[in-house]
């Protein structure tokens, strides 16, 4: 198992995510990162589907973090045929100075929100009473396995991997296997 980070210009910790931006290496970065995905799944089963939108993906030519990471987003609910609407939160009309929990409230009671799910690891973040009466759900992924490489089962790696052993329906049925939880703590 390997990682790979998208290297950034040297700015402040504190900058949105919208201000931030690839670093001047990341043409020579991407060429490495492709070339060590390509080392690593050349024998998935999926490889030859997959690997040509990771290229793409890379290709892509802004080096805004925000426009490379909605960009490959978008890309994938596309390929996964996916009809979520993505809403631009910085573009939406609410006191943008708000964070964690507050601006989650706001943005909910600002697009009409009678839910809001978040992944399980925000579990200890937000308070059902403080949502009022917005329903609060935490995604929980259920326990999933598919062939890999030989050796033993690595969990919650990443889409790519998934889609790298799994086609297309495979990936949709997968990203069905969650339970909403409340909060009961």
């Amino acid at each position: 198992d390997e990682y790979f980070t998208l290297p950034l210009k040297k700015d402040s910790d504190y900058l949105d995510v919208n201000a931030r931006f690839l670093s001047d290496s990341w043409a020579e970065e991407k060429s490495k990162t492709l070339r060590k995905i390509k080392e690593n799944y050349k024998k998935a089963p999926n490889f030859a589907d997959f690997y040509p939108i990771l290229e793409e993906i890379f290709k892509y030519p802004n080096h805004n973090l925000f426009e490379f990471i909605f960009y490959s987003l978008n890309k994938l609910l596309k390929i996964l045929d996916i009809k979520t609407e993505i809403i631009v939160s910085s573009k939406l009309p609410i006191d943008h100075s708000l964070k964690g929990q507050n601006k989650v409230i706001e943005i909910c009671k600002t697009l009409n929100a009678n839910h809001y799910i978040n992944p399980i690891g925000g579990l200890e973040l937000y308070d059902q009473q403080a949502f009022g009466d917005i329903e609060l759900s935490f995604l929980r992924a259920n326990s999933i396995e598919y062939p890999q490489f030989t050796g033993p089962f690595m969990p919650f790696l990443s889409i790519m991997d998934i889609m790298m052993f799994n086609d297309i329906d495979s990936t949709k049925a997968l990203l069905n296997e969650f339970i909403l939880q409340k909060n009961i703590g």
